[in-house]
Order: structure tokens, then C-alpha cells, then sequence
């Protein structure tokens, strides 16, 4: 390869770098304070897109009863807590939860499951005006689950 010559470019190559950086301070700012943001607003919005505590707990025992009301069982057995699932097969639910009529869920109250904050839930199965009613025990656990009746 020859040194001399006509050569396209007669310019010594330019220096990789430019100059020195430009601090970036502020970019690094608006970065944090947009984390943070979204963070309380994750926290403020998830309310409002599951649901409250209790409209949580009220769909999980209206799903769970009619659910056994269907003889789904399946479906009942995967709502209910570790406990009960351990104890219980998912042919077994129905033998304990499932009562003759047609469900339907009233308001929940604040109870507790030994030690442990829960709430009770009524739930009235009509059977042509004989009507009969239960109390589940919802706790949370990984979202609501069904753990007992009281």
C-alpha cells in the first residue's frame, strides 16, 4: 500500500470525541421524578381498577356460590384458600359449601380467622322459599379466596 499519492481526503481524520460531555443532570431528574409518578399513580388507580376490598370479596363469593350452583367445581375448588384446598379435593366442594336453591350474596362484614384479618360474607341459598344461609369467610391471599364457612 503506497503513502503517496492523490488521496480523496487530504484531511488528518477527525478526533473521535467532539468535545468534552454535556452533563446530563436534568434529564436524570425528569427520569426519577417520572418514576415516581407513576408509581403513585399506579398506587392511586389500582383501587379504582380492581375494585375495593369489598367489591373484591362480594365477586369472589357470588363467583364461588354460583360456581357450586353450576357444579362447577373446578371453579369453587380454585377459589378457595391453601388451607382449604389442602383439606378438600375439588369433588369434595360441593359437599361442604353447596346448599339446595339458587345463591345470592349480601355485604360483607369485617371479621377475623384466627388472628388473621378476614371478612364474612352471608350468603343465601333460596330453595323455593325455604331459605338457607352461610357465612364464608373470605381472607386475602393472593386475592381474595374462600376459607371456611363461619
Amino acid at each position: 500500500m503506497s503513502t503517496e499519492g492523490p488521496f480523496l481526503y487530504d484531511d488528518d481524520p477527525q478526533p473521535l470525541h467532539a468535545g468534552p460531555g454535556r452533563p446530563r443532570r436534568g434529564l436524570l431528574l425528569a427520569l426519577g421524578a417520572g418514576t415516581a409518578a407513576v408509581a403513585v399513580g399506579a398506587v392511586v388507580l389500582l383501587p379504582m381498577v380492581t375494585g375495593s376490598t369489598q367489591e373484591q370479596v362480594t365477586e369472589v363469593a357470588d363467583v364461588f356460590a354460583r360456581a357450586l350452583a353450576a357444579e362447577d367445581a373446578q371453579t369453587a375448588w380454585g377459589l378457595l384458600c391453601e388451607d382449604e384446598q389442602a383439606r378438600l379435593r375439588a369433588d369434595q366442594v360441593a359437599g361442604d359449601y353447596l346448599r339446595p336453591g339458587t345463591p345470592s350474596v349480601g355485604d360483607p362484614v369485617e371479621g377475623d380467622l384466627d388472628g388473621q384479618r378476614a371478612e364474612v360474607v352471608p350468603v343465601a341459598w333460596d330453595d323455593g322459599g325455604s331459605v338457607t344461609t352461610v357465612q364464608l369467610v373470605v381472607i386475602a391471599q393472593g386475592g381474595a379466596k374462600v376459607c371456611g364457612i363461619a
